[in-house]
């Protein structure tokens, strides 16, 4: 893992913790949170904003690696 992913996540399962206390997946939750006019606090905005960017490197990485097994 990458040193910057480390001191990012500084409460780790606390942004899925909230997602799966309001019902949703983390994606939509982050969603949510992000949208404009959201009264989720700065903590729970940068927490949706790290959650989104490390999903999109997981899928470019899985991506990247099913084209070499091809």
């Amino acid at each position: 893992m990458a040193d910057w992913i480390k001191s990012a996540i500084k409460r780790p399962g606390a942004f899925k913790k909230k997602a799966e206390s309001a019902d949703m997946s983390t994606a939509e939750y982050a969603d949510k949170v992000l949208k404009k006019g959201s009264k989720a606090s700065a903590r729970t905005k940068k927490q949706a904003s790290l959650a989104k960017t490390l999903s999109k490197m997981r899928r470019r990485k899985k991506a990247a690696k099913e084209m070499l097994d091809a």
